[in-house]
């Protein structure tokens, strides 16, 4: 779910992972507001550095509702733990099964180009860990995910209910079909890349919808689109920028509600 590593981390990241927790001198709840100080100081550069001043090339993501959910939400807690050390850093991080969470930059972006508002259904492809819906959880109503991979849709909708990202479903399912019984849906991102945009999720965004998707083969160049349907029904394709996402899995699956 997300594009290749990038080897890139910034100084102050750098400087962050590598400092003392205070394991040494403190316990108890102690130790743990020290490691959450510590997180969330990692959180303040990631978004800072990375996201809304990035060092490169990238355009900065500027809508401040999506800069605020990649503050609060604690992406240490949706990888595995010998990964936590890393969990901030700007690449990608494998989480299993051929599987990573996307880079923090990409997952902000795709965000700030999807337009959500408060009042929003949204329909994602490609559970992964969990991370990217926890993100659409803090900005609109009601986050429907599908998941192709069973251990992953059981952790990550586990990981969910007890970090109370409570309006957020996670469905076991190949995701080429979306979730039909909650259609349409206002969004839909896809966090895998697809040779083409599944017929069934256009058939499901809402008209005045966007969906966000990365097109094109694996090992290919593939670039993320941006896909909106008109009130009258008419679909309009606009690529951005190029990327590298895992190709998005196809099987029968088994729902889960």
């Amino acid at each position: 779910m997300g594009p290749k590593p990038w080897k890139v981390i910034s100084f102050t990241l750098f400087w962050l992972l590598a400092a003392p927790t205070g394991q040494e001198s403190a316990t108890g709840a102690g130790v743990q507001d020290k490691e959450q100080d510590r997180f969330s100081l990692l959180r303040e550069a990631m978004v800072r550095e990375q996201i809304a001043k990035p060092p490169d090339y990238r355009a900065p993501v500027k809508d401040e509702r999506v800069l605020e959910a990649m503050r609060k939400v604690p992406r240490h807690l949706f990888v595995p733990p010998s990964s936590v050390s890393i969990a901030y850093g700007d690449f990608p991080i494998p989480i299993g099964h051929g599987q990573t969470i996307s880079q923090p930059y990409i997952v902000a972006l795709m965000t700030e180009m999807l337009r959500v508002t408060p009042e929003h259904k949204v329909l994602e492809i490609g559970t992964g860990s969990g991370y990217q819906a926890a993100i659409l959880s803090a900005l609109v109503k009601e986050v429907y995910t599908i998941e192709i991979i069973k251990p992953l849709a059981l952790q990550a909708g586990e990981r969910l209910k007890a970090l109370n990202y409570l309006n957020v479903q996670v469905r076991l399912g190949d995701g080429y079909y979306g979730w039909e019984e909650h259609a349409p849906f206002d969004r839909i991102i896809v966090t895998c890349a697809s040779t083409l945009v599944p017929p069934p999720l256009l058939k499901q965004l809402k008209p005045g919808g966007k969906m966000c998707i990365p097109v094109g083969a694996q090992y290919t160049v593939q670039y993320l689109t941006m896909v909106e349907k008109s009130e009258e029904g008419t679909v309009t394709m606009r690529k951005t920028l190029p990327v590298a996402f895992v190709p998005l899995t196809r099987g029968e699956g088994e729902p889960r509600q």
